[in-house]
């Protein structure tokens, strides 16, 4: 009789959090990658109990989709969806996928594909937030849609409506949903920056006085001595602005360079950390909060950490990612050198369980391990040459593997015996 309450009460819990919009417990969350990076966009998963080396031929495939179109955005993963951007024919494209096979659910239209000579098709990852997903397209489409079928709530062009201009490269930023707020840099003049109302998509606030054009990189937020701060690499600086209001509290411009700007900012410990490659580095600041703002200081800039679009990962005070070409770890308070690497050639990481997982542009899969002693290889596979660059970030959710490539999305069983 016992059990049998325990497990009524379990259900009516979780039928609650379904209903009222509250919490799952935290073993069904840590299963889902709901945004670009993961859940606090760090890209540090949580799982545990992962393979620790994987067999000469690579981990198990469990399936396989050819459908996406061109695109070299990475997966969000939540429920029982999967929910990835593409193209089909001319259009720029969100799917929901079936997380057990990865078949399409439901797919929707949201503006004309953009064409670039290094690769067509959206680079955004979209983002999850209860029963809605927030997609930004290549060509500055903004759309908040309905999980369950992807019809649309509301829309915007965040280049026209504000000013913005397309960069080079295309528009390249995954949506940041905070509180009420959902973030994006269309660029444009006082509209550096700009908080929408998630609800609707009426403007909440512009960045006065930042006018920077976009970069390719994504905003963070964080809680900075009780000012909530969002931070982001535009064509000029990294940047914080009160999340309140957009007031903008400071620009960093040292590890800026004046191509491109791609790496989403690392956050730990009220210090944030910018890199940019063509030859640039990567600084790390220390936020202190005065009078409900929050001021930023130089304690190092290296030359040793020039990361491209790759990513960078934060485990247990060390950093780790591709320095132009050269996978690398660095003592994150002090900059501090301790290894370099060859490992995969240039290319995207994840972490999960004590380990990275690798992906390489030239399309070659890596596990090793995350550790300042030394680079360990645990295994490696190679992945079909589509005829453009593997750039989608790997993500590890609920013991499987995700690695996109064009139009191609295959999953892997990286979960422990």
């Amino acid at each position: 009789m016992k059990n049998h309450r325990s497990f009524v009460l379990l259900f009516v819990l979780l039928l609650a959090s379904l209903t009222t919009g509250a919490p799952a417990p935290a073993s069904l969350a840590e299963t889902d990658w709901p945004q670009w990076r993961g859940n606090n966009r760090n890209g540090l998963s949580s799982e545990t109990g992962l393979l620790k080396q994987w067999p000469v031929s690579g981990p198990k495939t469990l399936w396989s989709v050819s459908e996406l179109g061109e695109g070299y955005g990475a997966v969000s993963v939540s429920g029982d969806r999967i929910y990835v951007q593409g193209t089909r024919g001319e259009a720029s494209v969100v799917f929901g996928l079936n997380r057990a096979d990865g078949k399409t659910v439901w797919s929707t239209a949201l503006g004309p594909k953009g064409n670039e000579r290094r690769g067509n098709g959206p680079r955004a990852t979209p983002t999850v937030d209860g029963d809605k997903l927030y997609v930004l397209t290549e060509n500055g489409d903004l759309a908040c849609l309905r999980t369950r079928d992807g019809s649309s709530i509301w829309r915007k062009n965040i280049l026209k409506d504000f000013g913005g201009s397309n960069p080079g490269w295309l528009i390249s930023e995954s949506p940041l949903v905070d509180g009420n707020r959902l973030v994006v840099s269309p660029g444009g003049r006082d509209a550096g920056i700009v908080a929408l109302d998630k609800m609707n998509g009426q403007v909440i606030w512009k960045t006065a006085g930042l006018s920077d054009q976009a970069a390719y990189s994504s905003c963070i937020a964080a809680d900075v001595g009780g000012v909530r701060t969002i931070m982001n690499f535009t064509s000029a600086a990294g940047v914080g602005v009160r999340a309140s209001d957009g007031k903008v509290m400071w620009q960093y411009r040292n590890a800026a360079n004046g191509t491109a700007n791609c790496t989403t900012p690392v956050f730990a410990d009220n210090k944030v950390f910018f890199s940019s490659a063509y030859g640039t580095g990567g600084g790390l600041l220390n936020l202190t909060a005065q009078g409900g703002e929050v001021k930023q200081q130089e304690i190092y800039f290296t030359k040793e950490m020039k990361n491209h679009h790759g990513g960078i990962v934060l485990v247990n005070g060390y950093m780790y990612g591709f320095s132009d070409s050269i996978l690398t770890c660095l003592e994150f308070a002090t900059g501090k050198k301790m290894w370099m690497n060859r490992s995969v050639g240039k290319g995207s990481l994840t972490y999960a369980d004590g380990m990275l997982y690798l992906l390489g542009e030239d399309h070659t899969v890596g596990l090793a391990e995350a550790s300042p002693t030394g680079y360990v290889e645990h295994g490696r596979f190679q992945i079909t040459d589509l005829g453009r660059p593997s750039w989608a970030h790997p993500v590890v959710a609920g013991g499987k593997l995700y690695i996109r490539n064009q139009n191609t999305l295959t999953c892997y069983d990286v979960k422990g015996k």
